[in-house]
């Protein structure tokens, strides 16, 4: 099947592209795994007129609002290949469907790699975050924690305690230099040294912090910086990457166009610094500057 754009990846990116695309009356397949970044969330917060809602059923009413456009195919599964160039990709999937694109928009996401701390994955999105502006406020300026994995943690201890009383847990991971002590005393953080052993949730609300010495801490919640990893599909279409503190991320232009011509990328996958709003904002421009390559060319 022949189509305008193959769009790899179903969440917010993914479908603010589409819609693009398909209100300009072109052919769109959205092939989607299901797997959302945020899935692991129960509520969103930030995205104007959406703050408090469920992250499922934001997607859910966006999917439903893209598939009343005639032209927009929906395809779950995961991409295994994509050949060929501009204006004749091919694109195969886990099922063996196969699609012919002039062009693609990857939306695919990425994968956080959380630190191997017993208790902290069954956690995460529910007391264990990494984005203040997405979960800082309702924890009720109390017991705000950072664990560090490395010296970007002080990103965390310098802006959370807008948001409440917050202690930077070191984790013996780095010792914090005399002038970022002063920066961390400014702003009210207070410091922990020592490891951390273990994260428990605690009865009603919050969760417990011990350290490797039996000290215990109770925190409404704790906040990480992950590693980010790309999907294989990426490193097999070979686009330039760049590096950013928090992992690699897709290389684009303002345009949201990749190294490779023909492909776009937008989302979590070309940008270190996500948020839903932003993955909108990206989804659109994507599928705005896809639609003008297709009608103007490269």
């Amino acid at each position: 099947m022949s189509v305008d754009a193959v769009i790899i990846g179903g969440s917010y990116a993914g479908m603010a592209a589409g819609l693009q695309l398909a209100r300009a009356r072109r052919n769109v397949v959205v092939i989607d795994a299901g797997e959302p970044r945020n899935r692991f969330a129960a509520h969103s917060h930030g995205f104007l007129a959406q703050d408090g809602v469920p992250p499922g059923e934001i997607a859910a009413d966006a999917r439903s609002q893209l598939m009343e456009y005639p032209t927009v195919e929906w395809q779950a599964g995961r991409v295994e290949a994509v050949t060929g160039q501009a204006d004749n990709f091919l694109v195969v999937l886990n099922n063996g469907s196969t699609y012919q694109a002039r062009r693609i928009i990857l939306a695919a996401g990425v994968t956080d790699e959380l630190p191997s701390l017993p208790g902290l994955a069954g956690l995460w999105g529910k007391h264990v975050f990494h984005c203040p502006y997405c979960h800082g406020y309702e924890l009720g300026k109390v017991g705000i924690g950072v664990l560090a994995t490395s010296e970007l943690a002080m990103h965390h201890g310098l802006m959370l305690p807008d948001w409440g009383a917050t202690t930077l847990f070191l984790n013996d991971a780095f010792e914090p230099s005399s002038e970022q002590l002063t920066q961390l005393e400014a702003r009210g953080a207070h410091i922990e040294r020592g490891a951390v052993a273990q994260l428990a949730e605690q009865s009603g609300a919050g969760i417990e912090l011990m350290m490797s010495d039996g000290r215990k801490f109770s925190l409404a919640g704790l906040f990480v910086a992950p590693t980010l990893h790309l999907g294989p599909l990426v490193a097999q279409l070979a686009c330039e990457l760049e590096e950013t503190p928090m992992g690699c991320i897709v290389k684009t232009d303002a345009m949201q166009a990749t190294s490779i011509p023909g492909i776009f990328a937008c989302g979590d996958v070309a940008r270190a610094g996500g948020s839903v709003t932003f993955a909108v904002a990206d989804g659109v421009m994507a599928g705005l500057s896809t639609h003008r390559t297709l009608m103007f060319g490269l």
